[in-house]
C-alpha cells in the first residue's frame, strides 16, 4: 500500500514544480529523508527535475543494482520508460488541490526549507494542514 505525496519547490514568482511520490510519503519517513539528503535548493531542485518517482531514496532501480554510483537515490518512473516530467502550478493553492489525491504535500519554499502538509484525503471536511517534519536521519 502506497502513501501518495507530492514533492514541489516553490520559485521566485510563486509557481511550484513538483513530482509525484508514490511510496512511504509520511513526514516520518519521507519528511526525514528529504531534510537529510535534499537540503538545498540545488539538491531539491535536481530531485524534481526527474519527474515522477517511485521512491526518492531507493538502493534499487526498478529491481536492479544502481549504476549511477550512488548508494541510494531516486527511482524514476522514467528509468522504466514512462514519460512523467514534473507538474506546473501557478501557486501554491494548485498545487495543494485536494484532486490530486496525494497524502501529503511537501514544498522546499523560498526560505530554503521543506514544509509538509498532511492533504487530510479521507476527511473532505478538513482543508490541508501543516505538520511537523521530525528531527533527525534515518538509519539506512
Amino acid at each position: 500500500m502506497a502513501t501518495r505525496s507530492r514533492i514541489g519547490i516553490e520559485l521566485k514568482d510563486g509557481s511550484i514544480l513538483s513530482a509525484y511520490h508514490h511510496w512511504d510519503g509520511y513526514p516520518e519517513w519521507l519528511g526525514r529523508i528529504l531534510k537529510t539528503n535534499y537540503n538545498s535548493r540545488d539538491l531539491a531542485s535536481e530531485l524534481i527535475d526527474g519527474g515522477d518517482m517511485s521512491s526518492c531514496w531507493s538502493d534499487k532501480v526498478w529491481g536492479k543494482d544502481r549504476t549511477d554510483g550512488q548508494k541510494y537515490g531516486p527511482e524514476y518512473y522514467s528509468q522504466r520508460g514512462e514519460d512523467c516530467p514534473p507538474r506546473y502550478d501557478e501557486d501554491l493553492f494548485d498545487f495543494l488541490s485536494k484532486e490530486n489525491n496525494e497524502e501529503y504535500a511537501y514544498v522546499w519554499t523560498v526560505n530554503n526549507k521543506w514544509v509538509c502538509m498532511n492533504m487530510n484525503q479521507f476527511d473532505d471536511s478538513k482543508a490541508p494542514e501543516k505538520v511537523e517534519i521530525p528531527e533527525g536521519a534515518l538509519a539506512v
